[in-house]
């Protein structure tokens, strides 16, 4: 398995990028950059590209209402370029909050949408004039739509490669189904080994039937906060307000995904309570409600034996590259704790 982190923020872009160099050095395969309604990922993405030279940079999620599908092709094609050949073109919905709130667009039809961006993105890095007839986007623009002067062009500049790697997050059903059939990678959130199978099973299967054989094995990033060492069990308790904020509000009753994802799992009254704690503006009763047996299952904090046996159990569910947070307060702790976790891959 390979290893994946978000980027931190903490102590702005400067610090953020040196703390990837190092990571890199330690053995680091994969960096997230976020977007949210903050600072643009591709901006971090540029500036990484200079900072480094063999980690993938992968946008972790471009917002696909937030941009043409032509766009979302020319950036992912322009930190190519950069990078020499190391983008991961990340693509999610992100939430109707962010995305009617923030840029004023409607959120609707996904799944569709996803589709299509996805064969206009695969067209325009293998340079073919771009003409696309579909229900969300029709390129070029129909006369009756616009002034009737648009033209099928072609990308101007010719790409590293024809064929960006595009990973999308996902975590429902049909999403999911799509995904395995369509993409490069997958990326879940609060994703739990041992229930995986039984959430997701069915729609990954059906979604890798219709695979095409060249797009090759579904990439699937996965993990959780990884600390190896004795008596640091506490610090599973470092996930808590991720998921509170999550499942309890990331979206509305009845509209919010995670929610509905750590239902599927079994936690059905944990699910509701953790949202009614939350909404209500009772964080820390939320944060409290999450369940421990949940933070005992999925993370990757305890002696060297516990963590072996967790990540034995990622591999076994189908995960090829963790997607871990690294604890230790100092840069220099983090980087210990990549370089064991490398170390302890290596031996499983």
């Amino acid at each position: 398995m390979r290893i994946a982190t978000q980027l931190s923020y903490t102590g702005g872009f400067q610090a953020a990028a040196a703390e990837v160099a190092e990571f890199e050095r330690a053995g680091l395969d994969l960096v997230w950059v976020a977007e949210a309604y903050g600072f643009d990922a591709p901006s971090m993405m540029g500036y990484l590209a200079a900072k480094t030279e063999r980690v993938r940079i992968a946008s972790g999620i471009l917002p696909i209402y937030t941009r043409t599908p032509s766009l979302l092709a020319m950036t992912a094609a322009g930190v190519d370029a950069l990078s020499g050949g190391r983008a991961v073109l990340g693509l999610g919905t992100s939430g109707p909050q962010v995305i009617e709130g923030f840029h004023g667009v409607p959120f609707d039809a996904p799944l569709g949408r996803i589709r299509e961006i996805v064969t206009i993105c695969r067209q325009a890095w293998r340079r073919e004039p771009i003409v696309h007839e579909g229900r969300h986007y029709r390129l070029p623009l129909p006369p009756e739509k616009g002034t009737g002067l648009g033209k099928p062009l072609k990308m101007l500049t010719r790409p590293v490669r024809d064929d960006i790697p595009i990973v999308i997050a996902a975590l429902a059903q049909r999403s999911v189904e799509q995904t395995a059939e369509l993409a490069d990678g997958w990326l879940p959130l609060f994703y739990h080994p041992a229930r995986a199978r039984d959430c997701w099973g069915s729609s990954l299967d059906a979604g890798r039937r219709r695979r095409a054989p060249e797009r090759g094995e579904l990439e699937v990033f996965a993990g959780g906060l990884v600390a190896i060492g004795e008596g640091l069990e506490s610090l599973r308790n470092a996930a808590r307000p991720g998921i509170a904020l999550y499942v309890g509000g990331m979206g509305a009753r009845g509209k919010n995904f995670y929610n509905d994802l750590f239902a599927s799992y079994g936690y059905v009254e944990e699910a509701a309570r953790i949202q009614d704690l939350y909404l209500s503006g009772r964080k820390k009763e939320a944060e409290a409600a999450v369940p421990s047996s949940y933070l005992d299952e999925t993370s990757l904090v305890g002696p060297e034996a516990f963590v072996r046996d967790r990540l034995a159990e990622y591999r076994a569910s189908g995960v090829t590259t963790l997607n871990v947070s690294l604890a230790g307060g100092e840069r220099a702790d983090r980087v210990r704790t990549l370089d064991r976790l490398r170390n302890l891959l290596e031996k499983i």
